[in-house]
């Protein structure tokens, strides 16, 4: 009985013993790590499927802010047979993840849900074999004021042309599926928005667009690029009125939805996001919801307990996302262990 005990004694020694090891030479993977046969997977073996949802940063920005992890998170739930792409201009042209030395919460986070594929967005690479390869190839980048911008209106076009599927900027959060494969959104009755759209890949409307942009480009003005080129070919396709009630425009190529789709607070009211509500909106007309983050100027985030749309937003949509940026910030902040979660969509 007694040799017994020892023996169990001693396995349950060794099983400590090696939990503690892995928790000290690992502290970043305790709730999330990238999964190894990610590393694995080629960019390839992910863009073939063609249903993707995609997110770009043009900048070099490599940690993800708590509102672009809701983004991203959102949309890996909603989306959970689909790969959720997330294309970053400073991640290393080698490397699908970061340096062992690196410690990107967020970054980790994403990286950890089944579905969330990190690739390097390499314009050259991308934008080859379509219209915007010659104009990139001349244009001098360093002279254009609104560079970061207009890069990203290219590379999300070649993307959708090259591999189809939809793209979204990083402020939007998923609350349910787009049940549209060829769309665009209406940000007001008869102006189209860039900032989500899907099509088909090889879809001659993109590349209607990617000829427009060449024709008509002007770094100058912001958005003509974007929205501007959006609306410009929507207006050729497509014989705009008012929307009736919430209606989406049939179009012979495409649909265009209904500013409910995705900007049910329209832009001059973004503040309404970070505000308490006495009866919050039930958004049933709406896909997914813009927050207008390039308005936030005076940087207004979620704040744990303020009972913000935006904050009861996150709780629903993004909860690994809200328990570990928002929630375990602040505990953090206050010397609290902070929560673990699995951030595996379900």
């Amino acid at each position: 009985m007694l040799k017994e005990f020892q023996i169990s004694l001693s396995i349950f020694f060794l099983f400590t013993c090696g939990f503690l090891y892995e928790m000290t030479l690992k502290p970043r993977c305790f709730f999330s790590c990238t999964p190894a046969y990610k590393a694995m997977m080629k960019p390839e073996d992910i863009l073939r499927h063609r249903r993707n949802i995609v997110f770009l940063e043009t900048t070099n920005r490599l940690e993800p802010s708590p509102l672009v992890s809701c983004a991203v998170e959102s949309a890996a739930r909603i989306y959970p047979e689909r790969s959720i792409i997330f294309l970053m201009k400073g991640l290393d042209n080698n490397s699908t993840h970061l340096p062992l030395n690196a410690s990107y919460p967020g970054f980790s986070l994403l990286s950890a849900i089944e579905n969330v594929f990190f690739f390097p967005l390499v314009m050259e690479t991308l934008l080859q074999e379509t219209p915007l390869f010659s104009w990139y190839t001349q244009i001098n980048s360093s002279v254009e004021k609104n560079w970061i911008h207009i890069s990203s209106d290219a590379c999300r076009l070649a993307f959708i042309w090259r591999y189809g599927g939809i793209y979204m900027d990083t402020d939007i959060i998923s609350i349910r599926p787009v049940p549209e494969d060829n769309f665009l959104a209406a940000q007001t009755s008869k102006f189209s928005s860039n900032g989500v759209f899907g099509f088909h890949h090889h879809h001659s409307f993109i590349w209607d667009c990617m000829e427009n942009f060449i024709e008509h480009y002007n770094g100058k003005i912001w958005g003509n690029q974007g929205p501007g080129l959006m609306t410009r070919m929507l207006r050729l396709s497509c014989n705009l009125t008012d929307f009736r009630e919430v209606k989406d425009l049939r179009c012979p190529n495409l649909s265009f939805l209904h500013p409910q789709r995705f900007y049910p607070i329209a832009y001059l009211k973004w503040k309404r996001y970070y505000e308490v509500w006495d009866i919050e909106p039930s958004f049933n007309d709406s896909y997914a919801l813009h927050l207008w983050n390039y308005m936030n100027q005076e940087k207004k985030a979620v704040i744990r307990g303020s009972n913000t749309l935006a904050e009861n937003l996150y709780r629903k949509y993004c909860p690994i996302t809200y328990k570990n940026l928002i929630q375990g910030k602040e505990k953090m902040d206050q010397g609290e262990p902070k929560d673990t979660l699995s951030p595996t969509p379900h």
